[in-house]
């Protein structure tokens, strides 16, 4: 770690699968804590996942260790509870009751060490539904966001995994707040995030208009916009997405395009009566904007204040030059040996961004050291990796 490390010292320990949990790890991994990933023998079934779910562990376990342990055997079992008697934080999001019945419960691990702050990332909160199975598309399904992102009629998930990543932070923020009370109380509790009211509270915006309005929000391409220039728009070669927010945006935006009639038209100079007139102004811009390539609107608009934006695709992100020099990438070794750059937590603390250059862990590489540090002997260690078929490595 290159960055800053605020949550140095603190111990995470992950039994984590596919995105929500380990997202919530790494964002804590990003921020300097010590994040060890408890593997099943052979190491997370998502190492090897195609299409896409590829991208899973890499961006999700950098900065992380890796161990792995049997927890179907008695001495493996053993082994997790006195990993997690060390730990200030635990973090799980297996199916429902799944590591309840392994005796790796709040109760039963608060018992011995109860300062520890155990975050659960489930599919529901407690309620009727929580014995559901939900992914994050499940999740937008049911919560609104895909009928949301979709055209009428045509719901759609989000082009990413927007509810796992956000339900993660949602945990890491009740695990924070959990570790802040502790310092007042000296005890730990159990937190818990889930999927369904992740997705809700993302939609909750839509909700706060039909109770404003009496008018239940028409999904997003088929929306009402609050501004009259706010699309893509077709330059000669490549599209633009370019909003006009303001009063004083649209007496910007008017003289820097030389559009002197729309501006001598005072019925169009408030910003809800532009909206009422969007089919009169539209045809105009869009001619106008298609004059330009995208070059030349962007070299226009730079610095006016106005927004704008070239339609980006996740492959250019790695050469954008603005990600590229404000350290909002870092190098990742991946398991093949592959060097990549990936997104960096998208924060900074005292002006300086956390992370730094990293190497995905092969699975079980430190399960030795860990357990060294946890006193077990040497033929401690080789009997557990022994007994529980885990192959010898330092």
């Amino acid at each position: 770690m290159s960055g800053p490390t605020p949550l140095a010292g603190l111990r995470v320990i992950e039994f984590t699968h596919m995105v929500m949990g380990p997202a919530a790890g790494a964002i804590l991994a990003g921020l300097g804590a010590e994040v060890i990933r408890v593997e099943p023998p052979g190491g997370d079934h998502t190492r090897g996942l195609i299409g896409s779910g590829a991208g899973y562990f890499p961006m999700y376990n950098r900065h992380k260790a890796s161990l792995c342990l049997n927890l179907k055997s008695p001495e493996g079992l053993a082994a997790a509870k006195r990993l997690v008697a060390s730990a200030d934080i635990l973090i799980e999001n297996f199916r429902p009751g799944a590591l309840d019945r392994l005796g790796l419960d709040y109760d039963t691990l608060a018992a011995d060490n109860p300062g520890l702050v155990y975050c659960s990332l489930k599919g529901f909160l407690p309620g009727p539904y929580e014995g559901r199975t939900a992914l994050d598309e499940v999740a937008q399904m049911m919560g609104g966001l895909a009928y949301m992102t979709g055209p009428p009629g045509r719901p759609l998930r989000a082009g990413s995994s927007v509810i796992d990543v956000t339900g993660g932070m949602f945990g890491v923020i009740a695990t924070l707040a959990a570790i802040e009370e502790r310092h007042r109380t000296g005890r730990g509790q159990k937190v818990q995030a889930s999927l369904f009211e992740t997705t809700v509270y993302l939609v909750g915006q839509h909700m706060a208009q039909k109770a404003a309005t009496g008018e239940a929000a028409a999904p997003m391409p088929a929306r009402i916009s609050a501004w009259a220039i706010y699309d893509i728009f077709e330059t000669s070669d490549h599209p633009i997405f370019i909003g006009v927010v303001s009063d004083t945006l649209w007496e910007k935006f008017c003289a820097l395009f030389g559009l002197d009639a729309l501006w001598a038209d005072e019925s169009l100079r408030r910003n809800n009566d532009r909206v009422h007139a969007r089919d009169r102004i539209l045809p105009v811009i869009r001619t106008l904007v298609a004059r330009f390539t995208r070059d030349e609107i962007i070299t226009k608009l730079e610095g006016t204040g106005l927004p704008f934006a070239p339609i980006g695709r996740p492959e250019d992100m790695s050469a954008d030059r603005h990600l590229n020099d404000s350290g909002g990438l870092e190098t990742a070794t991946l398991s093949d040996g592959t060097i990549a750059a990936l997104p960096a937590l998208p924060v900074e603390l005292a002006g300086v961004r956390p992370g730094g250059p990293a190497t995905l862990p092969q699975p079980g590489v430190d399960t030795v050291r860990v357990f060294s540090e946890l006193g077990y002997s040497a033929e401690e260690i080789a009997d557990l990796l022994d007994r529980t078929g885990l192959p010898r490595m330092s």
